[in-house]
């Protein structure tokens, strides 16, 4: 079971945004990742079975579900202190997932689409925005560009394409552990990545 350490920056200026020690593994279920505000378990299709952020005193909880006879997800925002007087909302889309700053996010989208190397996908998820967790969908193509090895390690290299403002981001993926992304480093591993489980129909 790798753990580890992220560290967050403003992929612009570079200033410091945190960081997130987190441990992740595959399971009897699919796969599970627990960090630092962020608890995400996949199932055997790479769906998002049960996701629980918190940030900004916001508290999410959601999941893989049906919408209108499509996969889609649900969720549910809620102050994070049952004492403040917020009310809660909730939402469901058709999307594959969710996205946010958590490297977990990349890594489950990587799983949903399982893509081959040269190919690529549209995916539309839930971007949940901090420092509140404001949920909304972000359109995105993914393309599996090559599969390098380094240090003994098979590494994906993932172009992200915001299909709303056109920005491009180059990801590089270890089986379940993102090496390098914009706005994320990887500051400590203690053990190498797990294969990235395999989806299943």
């Amino acid at each position: 079971m790798p753990t580890g350490t992220y560290s967050f920056h403003d992929p612009h200026d570079g200033t410091p945004l945190g960081e997130e020690h987190f441990s992740c593994a595959p399971g009897p279920i699919g796969w599970r990742y627990t960090g630092t505000g962020i608890d995400l378990t996949l199932d055997a299709q790479g769906r998002a079975l049960r996701l629980e952020a918190l940030a900004g005193g916001w508290r999410v909880r959601g999941g893989a579900c049906v919408v209108a006879g499509a996969p889609g997800v649900m969720w549910v925002r809620a102050a994070a202190d049952p004492r403040v007087d917020a009310p809660a909302t909730d939402g469901e889309a058709r999307a594959a997932g969710f996205t946010g700053r958590s490297p977990a996010y990349l890594i489950a989208t990587a799983t949903r689409l399982n893509l081959e190397p040269g190919g690529s996908a549209r995916v539309r998820l839930i971007a949940l925005t901090e420092p509140v967790l404001a949920a909304h969908t972000a359109d995105r193509s993914w393309t599996l560009a090559a599969i390098e090895r380094h240090d003994g390690l098979a590494v994906e290299r993932y172009e992200i394409d915001d299909l709303a403002t056109g920005e491009r981001a180059i990801v590089h993926i270890s089986g379940d552990v993102v090496l390098a992304a914009p706005g994320i480093e990887l500051e400590a591993l203690d053990t190498p990545p797990n294969r990235r489980i395999t989806t299943v129909a």
